[in-house]
């Protein structure tokens, strides 16, 4: 969250920074030395939404003493403050407040918004780790992205892996689509419903739209963190709607439109969203399910094979 990674009002920084400084004792608590080597991570750094990339690497040689903060400041110049608690500015960029809006350093590891500091989020080797720069106004918490595919599916969060299930609701040939993508990227899908998978739903939104994570999409922004959302339009059907930065609704997509979006209810492993007013939406949407498409993405919509990164600029 903002508080945890850059500026925010200052009641509420304070707040957050004792809370990481025990964080980050308690850590400084756990063992000496640089420890075993877990392999490379990839570090992203980009701004506005993941408009413009700043920086992209493959960081080798980290061990089990390292952490997202140590992988950034190997790569990046930085400005920090609470002991190194929040990143103030990257190669220069700094957090700033103008004319009521936030603009701030935020991260993700492995498309999943990281809830500690970064000095206090330990790496165990195979994450992406993507710092993105952005005016957090309109959506203080974003809880998942989708531009970091295959992640989370591949290795999970947290240094927890967890099973990945594709729930077909009325999605046809997209659910075959999102299991095919799902294990060409090296995922394996289980059968069941494990109560910490992370799912993937798939279909038509009058359908997708009767699960709590998923249906968390109608109540705007603020409850989802995905830059879209979907309005009745007759006879049972909705429309696609692309929001932009402060959450307004700003393009109304087309019956066949499809959505690409990640979203979290509470502390539940992240759920996908792969839908669209029709099936032919879920379709071109299961399509997009690649790092072409979705790399450095918060969501994307899709219409005549045209994808459309979300939020709109």
């Amino acid at each position: 969250m903002p508080g945890a990674l850059g500026t925010r009002p200052a009641a509420a920084r304070w707040a957050a920074a004792i809370a990481l400084l025990a964080g980050a004792i308690a850590a400084a608590g756990c063992g000496l030395g640089p420890g075993e080597d877990v392999g490379a991570v990839e570090l992203t750094v980009t701004r506005d939404y993941g408009a413009k990339t700043i920086l992209e690497r493959q960081v080798g040689d980290v061990t089990e003493a390292d952490t997202a903060m140590r992988v950034l400041e190997r790569n990046a110049k930085l400005a920090t403050s609470y002991g190194g608690d929040f990143v103030d500015a990257i190669d220069g960029l700094e957090s700033t407040t103008s004319a009521g809006h936030y603009f701030d350093w935020l991260y993700y590891v492995n498309g999943v918004e990281a809830t500690v500091g970064a000095a206090a989020y330990d790496l165990h080797g195979g994450e992406r780790v993507w710092w993105d720069y952005r005016d957090w106004s309109g959506a203080l918490h974003v809880p998942a992205v989708v531009g970091s595919w295959p992640q989370p599916f591949l290795d999970g969060y947290a240094g927890k892996r967890h099973p990945v299930v594709v729930e077909c609701m009325g999605g046809g040939v997209a659910c075959a689509t999102a299991r095919e993508r799902l294990m060409a990227a090296g995922a394996a899908p289980a059968s069941g419903s494990p109560p910490d998978a992370i799912r993937v739903l798939v279909g038509p939104w009058s359908r997708v739209r009767r699960d709590p994570a998923a249906a968390q999409i109608e109540r705007g922004v603020q409850a989802s963190g995905v830059f879209a959302g979907f309005v009745p339009a007759g006879g049972g059907e909705y429309r696609l709607q692309g929001l932009d930065e402060d959450g307004h609704a700003r393009r109304e997509f087309g019956p066949d439109a499809g959505l690409v979006a990640a979203t979290r209810d509470g502390e539940a492993p992240p759920t996908w969203v792969i839908s669209g007013p029709r099936a032919a939406g879920a379709r071109a949407a299961a399509g997009l399910l690649d790092p072409a498409d979705l790399r450095n993405h918060y969501a994307v919509a899709v219409e005549g094979g045209r994808e459309t990164p979300l939020p709109l600029r």
